[in-house]
């Protein structure tokens, strides 16, 4: 058996996971194979080394071109898809080249890929996971839930990106004790929300996820991250007592009073 312990104590987002599952040694190769099977010239991807308070990480970056750019990468995520008053306009191009995907839309592309049936069945119980939550929010049925940035060719490429990375690690249980949020607010297309986020409460009240409210400003845990965690997540119990075989250590984007180390660790 293996097993995983996320140690979620700067939060988790999809770059993060991502990032620390490839330092873990899941196959670079193997990932570039499958995401080459995304069939969108927007977008490519950089895996380079990071230092984060001084530590040596790995970071996963989804670079677009100008036209899909994402300026907070997994931040611009759906609210705003349900505004009936919303339309497209050339002032509002930037934000709806990518709009109008849904669950269906985005399991079809999920099932185009050339990847394993785990890692497949995985990256579609994520954005499952994610269209529940947000259909919660929104109070609508899940097939009327319209992706925004969740639906946005960097986060489908993050999402498939770590149930690739995931399924070539075979893991077999994931132990993540808690998940450290921070507190404040963060400002979306139209307006600010709480942190943390509904998409993100959603999840954790779903799924039973271990939330842990902090005093640090900033949102820690994105929908992404979280529904990833939801995804795996087999205990919440850390044994008296671990050894660790590997570490790996994945690097976030955003600057918080607590630096951004998601650390994965094989016992």
């Amino acid at each position: 058996m293996n097993t995983l312990y996320l140690e979620c104590n700067s939060g988790i987002s999809g770059d993060m996971t991502v990032a620390a599952l490839l330092d873990l040694g899941a196959d670079r190769q193997k990932l570039e194979k499958a995401l080459s099977g995304i069939k969108d010239e927007s977008f490519r991807i950089e895996i380079s080394r990071v230092k984060k308070s001084g530590i040596d990480c790995c970071d996963f970056n989804v670079i677009l071109d100008k036209a899909h750019e994402n300026h907070d990468h997994d931040m611009e995520y759906l609210y705003g898809s349900s505004d009936p008053g919303k339309t497209d306009s050339p002032e509002n191009d930037h934000h709806h080249h990518h709009t109008h995907r849904n669950l269906k839309d985005i399991i079809n592309i999920i099932e185009s890929l050339d990847i394993s049936d785990k890692a497949r069945g995985l990256a579609i119980r994520i954005f499952t996971i994610l269209a529940e939550a947000e259909a919660k929010a929104h109070n609508m049925a899940i097939n009327e839930v319209h992706f925004h940035e969740v639906g946005a060719i960097d986060s489908i490429v993050d999402i498939v990106a770590a149930a690739v990375c995931f399924d070539d690690l075979s893991i077999d249980e994931v132990i993540i004790p808690r998940i450290c949020e921070g507190t404040g607010s963060v400002r979306c297309q139209h307006g600010l929300l709480p942190v943390p986020v509904p998409a993100v409460l959603n999840i954790a009240e779903m799924c039973n996820l271990p939330l842990s409210i902090t005093e640090h400003k900033g949102e820690y845990v994105t929908p992404t991250g979280a529904a990833f965690a939801a995804a795996v997540m087999t205990s919440t119990k850390l044994p008296e007592v671990i050894i660790p075989k590997k570490t790996g250590l994945g690097a976030g984007k955003r600057e918080h009073e607590k630096p951004g180390i998601l650390r994965a660790i094989l016992l």
